[in-house]
């Protein structure tokens, strides 16, 4: 083998290495990449639970406790623009205009306050077709963060929305899309807030009630008692103890 032979070998390896640097290169030019602190919503494809990413995992026997979730203080803040940014992630499967067909998914309009399982065509899955009720906040909330886990043996291929805020978004968005949207609720008290007048009000009534019905059944379960026949002499007409004076 001559020189000629390696000069070969080496130039095949040299224009291996350039073409596979072109190749990366040409990759990044066509697909934009982002470094961690510059991910957002508008720019990862699929939902991110950010707030599980910041956090982190939760140390080893800590307990979590949680309160009711406050949906009228959630959803009166959410951000029905960014809800309906999420949603374009969605638009495979579903729509969202009214009078929209049916894809994949069930149309989406009016869907909040809508029985489960209504969409007037549409083949639902058995987990859905027995789930029953309504579509209120809580449940589009808990179906929203782990369809799976809501209702098993749906359909839905979604894996589910982790974080909290985004959900909320997302059910703001969702609110909007109906001719007459769900009223919101009311925001829960805060601990230790003081009643309004109206409603000591109506505990003390209530209170009250509860008292004249408790006496009632007192007094209706007394039994009458059997007086002996004849008269008795009145205490005065009775001759009074000799005493001896």
């Amino acid at each position: 083998m001559g020189d000629l032979f390696f000069n070969k070998i080496a130039g095949v390896v040299i224009g291996g290495i350039l073409i596979i640097l072109v190749i990366t290169e040409l990759g990044h030019m066509l697909v934009k990449s982002h470094a961690p602190e510059e991910l957002t919503v508008e720019n990862t494809i699929y939902p991110v639970d950010w707030a599980a990413l910041e956090g982190g995992p939760a140390s080893a026997g800590e307990a979590v406790v949680e309160g009711p979730t406050d949906y009228g203080l959630l959803l009166a803040a959410a951000d029905a623009g960014a809800g309906e940014r999420i949603a374009r992630r969605c638009q495979a499967c579903h729509t969202f205009e009214n009078g929209g067909a049916d894809g994949t998914g069930p149309h989406l309009w009016g869907v909040v306050g809508r029985a489960v399982a209504s969409a007037a065509g549409f083949s639902y899955s058995g987990a859905l077709n027995e789930l029953g009720g309504s579509w209120g906040y809580e449940e589009l909330d808990a179906f929203l963060e782990r369809p799976a886990g809501y209702a098993p043996g749906t359909n839905m291929t979604f894996a589910g929305l982790r974080n909290e805020e985004q959900r909320m978004d997302l059910i703001a968005y969702l609110r909007s899309l109906s001719d007459s949207p769900m009223a919101l609720p009311d925001p829960l008290p805060a601990p230790g807030e003081a009643m309004d007048a109206e409603a000591i009000e109506t505990a003390m009534d209530d209170a009250a009630t509860q008292a004249d019905a408790a006496v009632t059944d007192m007094v209706d379960a007394v039994e009458p008692v059997d007086m002996p026949d004849g008269d008795m002499a009145a205490p005065e007409d009775q001759p009074a103890e000799d005493t001896g004076h």
